[in-house]
């Protein structure tokens, strides 16, 4: 006998009130679980705006909202090398609204800051590479430098006094500058600042001389000739840039870094969230406006499957070769 059969064979019966209630929904459909996303998501970039890694948040972002159908807003909680704005995703509820930006940063950051009040292997989960990208040394053009060769002699004429922006203590612009450093027995003075953007704003203005910067928050300047360009941190010389040689190419040879970024969400998240995210992540990164930004601005979207499992275990081999070079560098910050 059916569900409904039932209740009209007892109906003349008479039943009490919470009986029938109770009789009346068990024949209904369970309520269905709400749907994620409900409201706008949040992802939070841990830098300034204007550098590498916000024009990708916002880039990106865009091509979510189309696949999540709900709005996704860019925040910026700039500091520390980024660990401002990663604790405070670590710290917010596990429900899929608040996204952080991880970069090659937060795995530096677990060996080169020994009082972090989050972990980034246990306080977070993640959900799916976004981009990598190559660094670009770059000079303020009133400056008589042309080449990575010309750049060491005037390191090395006046040691202590050329200096080397960075978007923050511990970024891949900052370890990019200490790996040139030891690898050339140079005395450059490193600048950290609050985000790439801010740096390369005084570097425009001849505040100071340098910037292994990554290469989206300087292309513009690049192609408009208010920065000159000495070489790119690649095997391969770069799409964005076909004329600027690699560091291998000026004579520095093993000088590769890559700067990578992945969305991550806070410890406890449901897999189902996770798993909407990662599908909207990846049919995001193949809209028509992320790869063309993607072409025009020096990102290399990452290689499929790019699941959490892979960006889990990328991570873990990023902490452990950065672990190495802070070690090697005898760098800490605090």
């Amino acid at each position: 006998m059916s569900p409904l059969a039932f209740i009209r064979g007892i109906a003349p019966i008479k039943l009490g009130v919470a009986t029938l209630c109770a009789a009346l929904a068990w024949t209904l459909p369970l309520q269905a679980v709400a749907a994620y996303p409900e409201k706008p998501v949040t992802i939070v970039v841990g830098y300034a705006a204007g550098g590498a890694t916000d024009i990708l948040a916002r880039v990106v972002a865009n091509a979510l909202a189309n696949e999540l159908g709900q709005s996704v807003i860019v925040e910026n909680k700039a500091g520390a090398n980024s660990n401002i704005g990663a604790e405070y995703v670590a710290r917010s509820k596990s429900d899929g609204y608040t996204v952080y930006v991880g970069t090659i940063a937060n795995t530096i950051n677990r060996s080169l800051y020994d009082n972090l009040n989050y972990d980034y292997l246990k306080d977070f989960e993640p959900v799916g590479l976004m981009a990598t990208i190559p660094n670009v040394l770059v000079v303020n053009p009133k400056i008589p430098i042309n080449t990575v060769g010309e750049y060491i002699d005037y390191a090395k004429k006046n040691p202590g006094k050329l200096t080397c922006a960075s978007s923050g203590i511990g970024s891949s612009i900052h370890m990019s500058c200490e790996l040139f450093k030891i690898q050339t027995g140079t005395d450059i003075l490193h600048v950290p600042y609050r985000g790439s953007g801010p740096a390369v704003a005084d570097l425009l203005g001849g505040q100071v001389d340098s910037m292994f910067d990554n290469l989206p928050s300087s292309i513009a300047h690049i192609k408009a000739k208010s920065l000159r360009p000495l070489a790119v941190t690649t095997k391969e010389r770069v799409t964005a840039l076909p004329d600027t040689p690699t560091f291998d190419e000026s004579g520095i040879k093993d000088f590769f870094v890559h700067s990578w970024f992945g969305l991550s969400v806070p410890a406890g998240t449901p897999a189902d969230v996770i798993s909407t995210l990662n599908v909207a992540l990846n049919k995001a990164l193949q809209s028509p406006d992320v790869v063309s930004t993607f072409e025009k601005s020096g990102f290399t979207a990452p290689e499929q499957p790019n699941t959490p499992e892979t960006l889990k275990a990328f991570t873990q081999s990023e902490i452990d070769k950065w672990a190495d070079v802070v070690k090697k560098a005898n760098l800490s910050a605090h």
